[in-house]
């Protein structure tokens, strides 16, 4: 990418970089002082997690996400949840010879944790798709819905289906849901659209969660990536496996993280705030990068426009880079990206505007 940033950065108004996903607002001032407040700690804290914060995630996973009832003890926060994607299938348990299913367009580190674990990674969005001898060797299935980099939305009755043939096959499915709060149109609860469903739901899990865990992070909603803030929950079984493997590890949230993370996840007003600068900055790029000729496909949840020009990927990105935009090639996100680039919402509105003024001279 180095070649294109040097491009954009050559434009009078400098680079305007929409090619990675990192939030670029301010802390929420009530998380900031949750950090704070919690400084002085100098006992080691508990892989496990307050129950206080426990508490706090399944009140959240009520409120937010239509799934009651949920123990505190099947939850546990994580250091961000790349780390327990790229550890998940060696937690698990899996062994050589094992399959790990992921989307076919993929965020990179789902098949990190199955190099890591020395098991098979296979991209394909329906387990249809498998020979019998490959299907009966899976024992991890990733979800990744909203997805990244495509922004791509299961319906409930498409996951409850998935639930039911991972279970026939003994195979745990982890659905990855970080951006579940971001969901646009149909999927925009502000604007009379329906939540993201969880894997976790009871439409989906049937009521019971076992051979499931829904993966979330506080990243996105919260703009807390750099605190490393997200966690796990599901199946009892599976949690307190994780929970005693991670405390071997030494696989620990901070007590002022988990402080954080508990005031955070209690408090809607920031998340639907930063929703709403969000779908603004989209409402102004979507007909920018329609007039400049990209066809945005999915993109129905999340912070990225997956968009095509039907040319080849780096061929979008270099006449981009012309303008001084850089955006994520497609290519990066396995082979069924080619062709497709990846456009983050997340500048501030002076880039955004920046961008939209260029894409449209």
């Amino acid at each position: 990418m180095a070649p294109y940033l040097a491009k954009a950065s050559e434009h009078p108004g400098g680079a305007v970089n929409l090619s990675i996903g990192t939030p670029v607002d301010p802390t929420p001032a009530l998380v900031q002082d949750a950090l704070s407040a919690a400084a002085n700690a100098p006992g080691y804290p508990t892989v496990h997690g307050t129950l206080a914060l426990r508490e706090a995630i399944a009140g959240w996973f009520q409120r937010r996400r239509g799934v009651a009832g949920l123990d505190p003890r099947d939850v546990m926060p994580t250091v961000g949840s790349k780390e327990l994607v790229a550890w998940l299938p060696l937690l698990l348990g899996l062994k050589p010879g094992d399959v790990v299913v992921r989307p076919k367009v993929a965020y990179p580190t789902y098949d990190i944790g199955a190099t890591l674990a020395g098991v098979t990674s296979v991209a394909t969005d329906s387990l249809d798709e498998l020979d019998a001898a490959t299907r009966a060797r899976v024992r991890l299935i990733w979800v990744n819905s909203p997805g990244n980099p495509t922004g791509s939305v299961r319906d409930a009755e498409s996951l409850r289906s998935l639930v039911a043939q991972a279970r026939e096959i003994g195979a745990v499915v982890a659905s990855d849901e970080c951006y579940a709060e971001l969901g646009w149109g149909e999927w925009d609860v502000q604007r009379g659209g329906n939540p993201v469903p969880s894997i976790l739901d009871p439409r989906v899990s049937g009521g019971s969660h076992d051979g499931l865990l829904a993966v979330y992070s506080l990243s996105k909603q919260s703009n807390l990536a750099g605190y490393r803030a997200a966690f796990v929950a599901g199946d009892p079984a599976l949690m307190a496996n994780l929970v005693n493997s991670r405390k071997h590890a030494g696989m620990i949230v901070p007590y002022p993280v988990q402080e954080a993370m508990r005031v955070a996840v209690g408090d809607d007003a920031h998340v639907e705030a930063q929703k709403d600068l969000y779908r603004g900055r989209r409402e102004r790029l979507v007909p920018a990068l329609r007039g400049f000729g990209l066809d945005i496909r999915n993109s129905d949840a999340g912070l990225y426009l997956w968009s095509t020009a039907g040319e080849d990927t780096w061929t979008t990105v270099a006449r981009l880079a012309g303008l001084g935009i850089v955006v994520g090639p497609g290519v990066f996100y396995g082979e069924a990206g080619n062709g497709f680039v990846r456009v983050a919402l997340t500048g501030t509105d002076e880039r955004i505007d920046a961008a939209v003024s260029r894409l449209t001279a």
